[in-house]
Parts: structure tokens; C-alpha cells; sequence
């Protein structure tokens, strides 16, 4: 562990950290001094996780936790309390994307409802467990990781109308907590390097050149952005969307190209 301990003593919760963006930030948050209860579904790949962070001398417990259910969200919550004497942090990563039907009509209800479930409404379920959690922290945060596909067009309509409802819902519920000292904010990544393009065939460096810095991102880049929001660095942050996404949404790069081509 050789970073600065910006979050020693504190307990952080993490959904869907058995891979991906939720890795990255559980390893993040373990270098910086926290302990993190990872939770997935996948529970092989939590453990794999927690193991990395212990191995690098951090401290993390892996727990199985479906944020469609109640019951398991709640007892993620009073796990992280209990593991680490406190909740300070919780960072809403889990997700879910189905690839669009070729005809909008096409689409099912199950893709529909599915994508906002996990996405959206699991978000609203472990905020609403954590908080009170959060609030009795005296310094809680809450991160939710959405994505550009909140703000732009970029195909999923289900999964892009989820992320935004995570924009609204963050500026929302960062109005409520305020005044009970919690911070709610979201990063909002372009196209990172995960497992899940890898998995579908995808080679996500064919799309780098569309990006004004000239890649795609890694996880440890929206990491260290999660880690910013959550840290006494974004004390005065609050209600924020923060787009991490290689300057995607500030520059048309494809367009200018074609521009300049024809000037």
C-alpha cells in the first residue's frame, strides 16, 4: 500500500466489483487505507478481488450481493458496519446492458425492465439502505457510476435510459442528503477497457482515435475519479455529474476531422 491514506478507517461498499470499473476501484479505495466490502453476484470473482487487495496488504471481505433484492442490499449494508465499524462510502457500480433490437418496436419488456432494475432502481435500493449508515459516518459519500450514454446517444436505449435516470437521481438524493451531511456525485465514463467487450468480441482500441486524448479508458481511470468524489479532496462537491471519458463529450473529433479534410 503506497498511496497517500486518504480513507484509512473508513468502510467503503462497492457493487459489481468482481471485475471491471468495480475492481479497480475496490483496489483503489484498499491502497488509500479503506476497508472494502466487495460485493457481486459472481462470488469467484470477489473473492479474487478481496485476494489481490490482501495480497497487496489491504483489507477487504468479499459478499454476495444481488442489488434486485432487498434483503441482500440490507445485508451487504449492515455487513460493511459490521466488517469495518463503520460505513463511509458506498459506490454504486452494478449494472446491467442489453444490446439494442435492430427495431426499436422489437424490443421486450424483460430487456426493458432487466436494464433499469439492476441499473437504476438497484442504485435507489442500496442508497436507501446505506444512507442512514452514511449520515451517522459524519463524513458519508455516495458515488454512482453512470456513463456517457446518460448524456449522448451512443446506442442501449434501456441501459442509456437508466444511466440517466442515475444522473437525475443523483442530483435529487444529493439535495436530500446535504443538509445530513452525505455527498452524492456520479462519474460518467466513456469506453473503458473491461471484461465485457472483450467478452462480446469486441476491440475496444478500433474506437481510441474517436477520442480527443487518443484511447479508450482503463478502469483505474474511472477509479481514481470515484476515489476523487468520494474523498475529503470533494468536500464542497455535491449533486455533480462528472464526465470521464477522454474529452467524448466536449470534442467532435470525427467531425472536425471531415471538417479540416474539406477546409
Amino acid at each position: 500500500m503506497t498511496r497517500t491514506a486518504r480513507f484509512e478507517g473508513h468502510g467503503v461498499m462497492i457493487t459489481g466489483a468482481g471485475r471491471g470499473i468495480g475492481a479497480a476501484t475496490a483496489r483503489r479505495f484498499a491502497a488509500e487505507g479503506a476497508g472494502v466490502l466487495v460485493t457481486d453476484i459472481d462470488m469467484d470473482n470477489a473473492a479474487r478481488v478481496v485476494a489481490e487487495i490482501r495480497d497487496a496488504g489491504g483489507t477487504a471481505e468479499a459478499f454476495g450481493c444481488d442489488v434486485t433484492d432487498r434483503g441482500q442490499v440490507d445485508a451487504a449494508v449492515t455487513r460493511a458496519v459490521e466488517a469495518f465499524g463503520s460505513l463511509d462510502v458506498l459506490v454504486n457500480n452494478a449494472y446491467a446492458c442489453h444490446p439494442d433490437t435492430p427495431l426499436f418496436e422489437d424490443g421486450s419488456d424483460e430487456v426493458w425492465n432487466t436494464d433499469l432494475e439492476v441499473t437504476l432502481t438497484g442504485a435507489y435500493r442500496c442508497a436507501r439502505a446505506a444512507l442512514p449508515a452514511l449520515v451517522s459516518s459524519g463524513r458519508g459519500a455516495i458515488v454512482n457510476v453512470g456513463s456517457v450514454n446518460g448524456i449522448q446517444d451512443f446506442g442501449c436505449h434501456a441501459y442509456s435510459a437508466a444511466k440517466a435516470g442515475l444522473m437525475s437521481l443523483t442530483r435529487t438524493l444529493a439535495g436530500h442528503a446535504a443538509g445530513r451531511g452525505v455527498r452524492v456525485n456520479l462519474v460518467a465514463p466513456g469506453t473503458v477497457r473491461t471484461p465485457a467487450w472483450s467478452e462480446q468480441g469486441n476491440d475496444v482500441d478500433r474506437v481510441g482515435g474517436l477520442y480527443p486524448l487518443g484511447r479508450v479508458g482503463e478502469p483505474e481511470d474511472i477509479a481514481a475519479a470515484v476515489a476523487f468524489l468520494a474523498s475529503s479532496d470533494a468536500a464542497w462537491i455535491t449533486g455533480v455529474s462528472l464526465p470521464v471519458d477522454g474529452g467524448l463529450l466536449a470534442v467532435n473529433t470525427a467531425f472536425r476531422a471531415v471538417s479540416f479534410d474539406e477546409a
